[in-house]
């Protein structure tokens, strides 16, 4: 693996069992992602996209083929070393906010800096808030705030650690259009100010068109082609 290559898929299958026997998610996926690329993942619900997100970031294990992420190869970690991993490069956003209701803003952003044993966590944690506009809001709990006020303490809780790779599942799909507009800007702010690689999960192409390049997965697969140019023409 090169210095540029962050993430490198080769023939990576996911197979889950159901009720009905065992169902093929995903099949030969074969990806390279450069280090600060921006990547849009698409295609119709049900296609893989959100399950690709999931593999690469360790969050599901492939059940055959290689997927390498900084040089590690995520199907060689157990589950207690792909969580120091996610903790020490990756911040995750999904679709639902999964915040802890039981502590302010500030708490949850701060928390996961404190269990990564960041000195600063609070101060750390605040500078995150005032980054997504939320200063007046830090000491107020998640059943106090909007759903696009959630979203902005999950976009804060995830850039917290400076980590090398963003990912984003549908964070727009729970909000309305002026809020999912907001929250998307604030993502690509954060992607630019920390330099991060943003790995995007999107039904919306014109939230996909603001990336470097656009995937379509169709039936677990990679589809060749531009979806962008193809819905365009």
């Amino acid at each position: 693996m090169t210095d540029t290559l962050l993430f490198s898929l080769r023939d990576v299958d996911l197979t889950l069992q159901g009720n009905a026997g065992p169902v093929n998610i995903l099949r030969g996926i074969t990806l390279d992602v450069a280090r600060g690329e921006t990547v849009g993942l698409v295609g119709p619900s049900g296609s893989g996209k959100s399950s690709l997100l999931m593999l690469m970031g360790g969050l599901e294990r492939a059940t055959s083929g290689q997927v390498m992420v900084l040089g590690h190869d995520l199907t060689a970690l157990d589950e207690d070393a792909l969580a120091r991993f996610r903790r020490g490069h990756m911040g995750v956003v999904f679709q639902s906010f999964h915040l802890i209701p039981t502590m302010t803003a500030l708490e949850n952003v701060a928390t996961p800096l404190e269990l990564a044993g960041v000195r600063d966590a609070f101060e750390r944690a605040e500078e995150e808030l005032r980054g997504v506009g939320l200063a007046h809001r830090m000491d107020h709990y998640p059943a106090q705030l909007s759903g696009g006020e959630q979203q902005r303490v999950a976009l804060a809780r995830a850039s917290a650690p400076r980590p090398d790779i963003l990912l984003a599942d549908e964070p727009t799909g729970n909000l309305d259009g002026p809020n999912g507009t907001a929250i998307m800007d604030m993502l690509f702010d954060l992607r630019d100010r920390h330099g991060a690689t943003l790995i995007l999960v999107t039904h919306a192409l014109d939230l996909a068109a603001r990336c470097d390049r656009v995937i379509r997965l169709a039936d677990g697969r990679i589809e060749a082609g531009d979806p962008l140019r193809e819905a365009a023409e």
